[in-house]
């Protein structure tokens, strides 16, 4: 019997998504009749929300137009397991940030709308932890937007989760390449997010690794876009992200996780197709601004590593902020990572497709 635990993990992950995506999904991918628990999670929590989702275009359409976003947005961009989700929840903690949360992602099409009710209602039954990793988090704690965006639509590196087996036909797909109606779907993302958390706030903040190819598509849209990325040892990145990729096809997967060995492969693969395609964009970003960090600074030294941040690219307001992020500092020094282990055979693979 489906626990409650992994009930909550699952929406909270994939739940309610709109049944045109999910649509969208099952003609690009075909599920494995194994999966129905996922298929049919994913289904119902988008039916049942559905008609909440067109009374909420109806009332915030107008205010959604309107909308004036900051020009000059910070993104956290790097491939994943690089240290980018330790980075948004230390930025996030300093109040001036408004920023994409879990409680917009899990359902961004009635996030709006169901506010009021939607956060008491995600305390109650949010489990306290991460069902990939057991970081800490919570209702209001920063959440990538690419998990937001696959409520809304299919064209999203998460297609490549729900999908395991098909992981590198969606990586191409909606990587590194960028179509226009995604490009549309994320800037009405990032206006629901300033909508949903922009009140008395005065910055944006995006994190997003699939971000890392779509350099050229940010700056079309905020040509003043900061990019802080994250840079960590290859070999220990793809070996998090195999293992993260693996408890994902469990938990949200409508195919079965593929062999490991392929996993690891698929992974190398894909690393060095993101930061290829990050390269080849590097120049369009102005020197000022962009900003490289080390993963193991971010470790060793986080409060430090962070107020490099704020004095590249000259925010204010530091001296309010580094109470704040130091409380969120004090509050990781409790988690332990989980040892990263592949099977032998994966570990083989890994490592003759790293060697010189």
């Amino acid at each position: 019997m489906l626990s409650l635990r992994v009930l909550s993990d699952r929406v909270v992950a994939a739940g309610c998504i709109r049944p045109s995506v999910l649509l969208q999904g099952l003609q690009l991918s075909r599920p494995a009749l194994s999966r129905w628990p996922v298929s049919l999670l994913m289904g119902l929590s988008g039916l049942l929300v559905e008609p909440l989702a067109w009374l909420q275009t109806l009332l915030f359409q107008r205010r959604l137009r309107q909308i004036q976003l900051p020009q000059d947005p910070v993104l956290v961009i790097g491939h994943w397991r690089s240290g980018t989700t330790f980075l948004h929840q230390l930025l996030a903690s300093d109040p001036a940030w408004a920023t994409a949360r879990n409680s917009l992602t899990v359902a961004p099409q009635v996030a709006l709308l169901l506010q009021p009710l939607l956060r008491p209602l995600m305390r109650a039954w949010m489990t306290t932890v991460r069902p990939i990793d057991a970081v800490p988090w919570s209702v209001n704690d920063p959440q990538e937007d690419e998990v937001g965006i696959v409520r809304l639509t299919m064209d999203t590196n998460m297609a490549g989760m729900a999908f395991p087996q098909d992981y590198p036909f969606h990586f191409r797909r909606s990587v590194l390449q960028s179509t226009g109606a995604y490009e549309r779907h994320w800037l009405r993302f990032t206006r629901l997010t300033w909508l949903h958390d922009g009140v008395g706030r005065s910055r944006l903040l995006i994190k997003n690794s699939a971000h890392t190819a779509r350099v050229a598509m940010v700056l079309r849209q905020f040509p003043k876009a900061r990019f802080v990325l994250m840079c960590r040892e290859r070999e220990d990145s793809i070996r998090s992200l195999v293992q993260v990729k693996q408890a994902l096809a469990d938990l949200v997967g409508l195919q079965p996780a593929p062999e490991m060995r392929i996993q690891v492969e698929e992974t190398v693969a894909s690393h060095r197709q993101l930061l290829q395609a990050f390269e080849a964009s590097r120049s369009l970003i102005p020197a000022d601004q962009l900003l490289e960090l080390d993963y193991n600074d971010l470790v060793e030294t986080p409060l430090h590593t962070v107020k490099r941040i704020y004095d590249h690219f000259r925010l204010t307001g530091w001296e309010e902020a580094q109470g704040h992020i130091q409380e969120r500092i004090t509050q990781a020094r409790h988690y332990r990572a989980a040892a990263v282990q592949l099977s032998v055979e994966a570990e083989r693979r890994l490592q003759e497709l790293l060697s010189p």
